[in-house]
């Protein structure tokens, strides 16, 4: 299965686990509870599924690379005690807790949440003198004479034999006790994640292209080459930081990601080219719906450049759907501050509350249990939040006045924020109609190939989607429409086909 069907399978199998019946206790008794196996190339995106589960649920997430830990590390240390058995007094070796055990128990005090994820990564390449003690963990939750907490649950995550020479293989016992889950790349699967994720455009237009080089591991007589999906997105985020500070992106860079030369040095290629598309058919005025004069070129420029201006358009779309997100989340809880401070009698504190929501952040980022997005969100928040306080300070007197203020500062930057709305709304609506002129087929139903491929990124991408679902456009709607009909269509044609 790809990475998503992966991630639903372990969301589901953790939700399962946590299920508690009506006197408190698990369904599953813990000792039932078989630890989840990934097993799966490098780099395809198991440990970000791990922590995209955690925040999803509201759980922990604790993560080791069991390769950086010894059998002391693992188990704890040696230590003397005194015992007494039959009368007589012994001295007996005992451990300390073993790091990963405590490593759960300080997530469980700063988080204040007794249940989470356990992921221990490369858990078949375990050294010799650890093994026996991972498959003790794996069979019976323990590390010594230390036991995982309840409502922890464990997920391991391994790569198979051809992509790492330290691989143990499991015997049939321990298999027997554990639910494994084949993983395998797949560039669609990852598109859509990459699409939320914010990967550079080019990337993705590239990759559209030329899917053989999502991911790529070759051995030969200069040794062993390299591409995968973890690549592509530090990639992406290099290339976005060095875009801000103009600094060039070119086969140097690639090649420090994209560990095989024939890729790195193709795609330094493509991405001058987007860019050089870019410059040339000026995709911002395309859309406020100045289109440029030379589409009877494009309409009859290679498919490559077809898409590569699709990717383009795309891109800058995703970037202003991202935006609406975000400005409707920090919208939404600057609401939620005013309308509870209107409530309340000291009506024009609004800085010591962005202190307090400070702190609770602070608190929820060192526990891990935010994502990189919504902390950034409630960061925003708690800026404009220190802004109010201070414009407050200069303008109003406190009290009734304050909350007037407060609600007039919301009032325009909501009337700022549905501008916004209206303006994507356009470029939207642009973007379909330049895809339409440029590349339309009359004796075709949805009008172009391209225009399928267009609606089609749009249709399979969270953001667009989120912004079409609660604004509406009816470009959007009527193109889908054609598109949906255009489906069904071809299927009865195939059924006709079939029964004659």
């Amino acid at each position: 299965m790809n990475i998503d069907e992966a991630k639903n399978e372990v969301k589901n199998a953790v939700r399962a686990y946590l299920l508690k019946d009506e006197a408190g206790q698990y369904e599953i008794p813990v000792e039932k509870q078989r630890p989840i196996l990934l097993m799966g190339p490098p780099g395809i995106g198991k440990t970000a599924v791990m922590e995209q589960i955690a925040h999803e649920l509201g759980i922990g997430l604790v993560s080791y690379t069991i390769t950086h830990h010894t059998r002391q590390s693992a188990i704890g240390l040696p230590k003397i005690s005194e015992k007494s058995y039959g009368g007589k007094e012994y001295s007996v070796t005992e451990y300390t807790m073993s790091e990963i055990i405590g490593a759960v128990y300080e997530q469980i005090e700063k988080s204040k949440v007794k249940e989470g994820i356990l992921f221990l990564d490369e858990i078949n390449c375990v050294s010799e003198t650890l093994a026996p003690t991972m498959l003790q963990f794996l069979q019976y939750k323990t590390f010594g004479s230390h036991k995982l907490p309840e409502g922890y649950i464990i997920v391991t995550a391994g790569n198979p034999p051809q992509y790492n020479k330290s691989v143990r293989d499991f015997d049939i016992v321990t298999l027997d006790r554990v639910r494994q889950i084949n993983i395998e790349e797949d560039f669609d699967a990852w598109k859509e994640y990459a699409y939320k994720a914010g990967v550079h455009g080019s990337i993705l237009s590239y990759l559209e292209i030329k899917k053989d080089n999502f991911y790529s591991i070759k051995t030969d007589v200069n040794g062993r080459s390299f591409v995968t999906a973890r690549g592509w997105e530090d990639l992406s985020r290099i290339i976005k930081v060095n875009e801000k500070l103009g600094i060039e992106v070119n086969e140097n860079l690639t090649s420090q990601y994209l560990q095989n030369i024939e890729i790195a040095r193709d795609f330094a290629d493509y991405y001058e080219l987007y860019r050089r598309y870019n410059e040339l058919y000026k995709i911002p005025d395309i859309l406020e719906g100045r289109f440029p004069e030379n589409k009877e070129a494009l309409r009859n420029g290679s498919f490559d450049e077809k898409l590569s201006i699709l990717g383009l358009l795309t891109d800058k779309l995703m970037d202003e759907f991202r935006d609406y997100a975000k400005d409707q989340a920090v919208q939404k809880i600057l609401f939620e501050i005013i309308k509870e401070k209107a409530s309340e009698s000291d009506a024009a504190d609004f800085g010591a509350v962005a202190g307090d929501m400070e702190s609770a952040l602070d608190a929820e980022a060192e526990a891990g249990m935010i994502s990189r997005d919504d902390e950034k969100v409630k960061r925003l928040a708690i800026g404009l939040i220190r802004e109010l306080s201070e414009l407050l300070e200069r303008e109003a007197s406190g009290g009734s006045s304050a909350i007037d203020y407060a609600k007039k500062w919301f009032t325009e930057r909501e009337d700022a924020r549905q501008a916004r709305i209206k303006a994507t709304d356009a470029h939207l609506t642009h973007s379909f109609e330049f895809v339409e002129e440029t590349f339309g087929d009359p004796e075709s139903l949805t009008g172009s190939q391209e225009m399928v491929i267009f609606i089609t990124e749009l249709s399979n991408a969270y953001y667009s989607l989120k912004f079409v679902k609660d604004t509406g456009n009816e470009a959007y709607y009527n193109y889908n429409k054609l598109l949906l009909l255009n489906d069904r269509k071809q299927e009865l044609r195939n059924l006709v086909y079939e029964l004659t």
